[in-house]
């Protein structure tokens, strides 16, 4: 599957705007949200071919949002990715359980993030 188009969900604006360069520098198409409500709701209206979800926001956090992702048949093929600020190893494990197939620990630098776009480009 090509890595085509990346949704990036983070409520930092800050944030949102380093993933979105990182990604963009890698010829992708880069969709954000700012909370797990929109990232739901952009997943299955854009159908990204990659999410990286951070975990702690407002509303919904990536945790819920990546269960009603991993649980949607019309968008449940999407990898997610979470990038987030806790890093025990019990937050990754959840996350892996929630329907992740990454974790990427903030503060993170661009090889990182490009890693893990690769490893889905094939």
């Amino acid at each position: 599957m090509a890595i085509n188009k990346v949704l990036v969900v983070d409520d930092s604006p800050a944030e949102l705007t380093n993933l979105r360069k990182i990604v963009a520098e890698l010829g992708c198409i880069v969709i954000s949200a700012s909370n797990g409500m929109q990232a739901v709701e952009l997943a299955k209206t854009e159908k990204p071919d990659l999410i990286f979800m951070d975990i702690i926001m407002p509303d919904m956090d990536g945790y819920e949002a990546t269960r009603k992702l991993s649980n949607d048949p019309a968008v449940k093929h999407i990898p997610i990715i979470f990038v987030s600020s806790k890093n025990q190893k019990a937050d990754k494990l959840w996350g892996q359980m929630q329907g992740g197939k990454g974790y990427i620990t903030k503060p993170y630098t661009p090889d990182q993030i490009m890693k893990q776009i690769r490893m889905f480009n094939n």
